[in-house]
């Protein structure tokens, strides 16, 4: 089953009416199908790294520890993601318009021993895009 311009084209092409068509509608003989631009390099969303801690950890339960890391995108970050569970500490989105935002989230510890708390950040960028996620896992003693 034939769609769109194809159908355009070929309806077009019946009569003598269809003739002024066919030259209104442009080249339909090139043009049996819609096309979209391609996205490139462009279509990924920000990258997002946890730099402190390195990895998953283990931490001493009491004052806040603090992830620390950045999330960058060539087409612009806007808006990173910040979500935690298995504690007690909750943060809101940043939202604004930069190329490289740098994040450092202070999770607290304090009588979570016996706790695993997950970090998880991600970031989209100015054209929709969602970054991949980093993930960091504090094991509190």
């Amino acid at each position: 089953m034939k769609t769109g311009w194809y159908r355009l084209c070929h309806r077009a092409s019946l009569g003598a009416a269809g003739a002024a068509l066919t030259l209104a509608a442009g080249a339909c003989t090139e043009r049996d199908r819609l096309t979209y631009p391609d996205t490139g390099p462009g279509d990924a969303g920000p990258r997002t790294t946890i730099d402190h801690p390195g990895t998953d950890t283990t931490v001493q339960a009491g004052p806040a520890v603090f992830v620390v890391g950045y999330t960058k995108d060539a087409d612009g970050v806007d808006t990173v993601y910040f979500e935690t569970e298995g504690g007690v500490s909750n943060f809101q989105p940043f939202v604004g318009p930069r190329d490289s935002v740098r994040f450092g989230l202070p999770i607290t510890t304090s009588g979570l021993s016996g706790a695993m708390i997950t970090v998880r950040v991600f970031g989209t960028d100015r054209l929709g895009n969602r970054g991949d996620t980093a993930i960091r896992v504090l094991t509190v003693q």
